[in-house]
């Protein structure tokens, strides 16, 4: 018998959440720092903290929808293009509650693989506290974040590595799929 507590339950049974399943619920200011506490309490080589969030709600929303909606005009070719794609590209942002640029800054302190190890730990460590508070999510990464540095008054050294969108939410939860970890382990004793 598998051995449980809190944590493991977490870790087993936290899922992405897509913003189809999102109530109008608002996710409060307090969970949403709540959440991002847990994110800076992720690992850190050399305590370099490269995780940088800018969060947006309410008209920041609507504000990140409409830059979306400009870049994949502004970058997609004519016969890749259509006006429908731009529209939902737009509509994305505001059919949840939040959303958080998850950026990366690199300090040339330790290799940049591990900065972004580190910041995909302090994402886990967000989506985990989320699923704490019932608050679904995902990470979105589409071709667009490449293109939002100036948006985000990135500084040279940083890049966004994705959106997280969060919102209270009427999932059901699922069971797991994995394969089994026998088959991605090798014993060495």
């Amino acid at each position: 018998m598998k051995k449980t507590n809190d944590v493991l339950d977490a870790i087993h049974f936290r899922r992405t959440v897509n913003q189809n399943s999102f109530t109008s619920e608002e996710v409060s200011r307090e969970d949403i720092l709540t959440i991002l506490e847990a994110a800076n309490a992720a690992p850190t080589h050399k305590r370099t903290q490269p995780w940088r969030y800018v969060i947006f709600r309410k008209e920041g929303l609507q504000r990140l929808g409409t830059e979306l909606a400009r870049i994949y005009k502004s970058i997609t070719p004519t016969e890749k293009y259509t006006e429908i794609t731009e529209q939902n590209m737009a509509k994305k942002a505001t059919m949840s509650n939040v959303a958080i640029a998850i950026v990366v800054n690199y300090t040339g302190d330790v290799p940049e693989w591990e900065e972004l190890a580190a910041t995909a730990c302090s994402v886990e460590n967000l989506w985990l506290a989320a699923h704490s508070l019932n608050i679904g999510g995902y990470w979105a990464t589409p071709g667009l974040i490449n293109h939002l540095g100036g948006f985000l008054n990135l500084e040279e050294n940083q890049k966004c590595i994705g959106i997280f969108y969060l919102g209270h939410h009427q999932a059901e939860t699922r069971e797991p799929v994995r394969t089994p970890i026998e088959d991605k382990i090798r014993w060495e004793e």
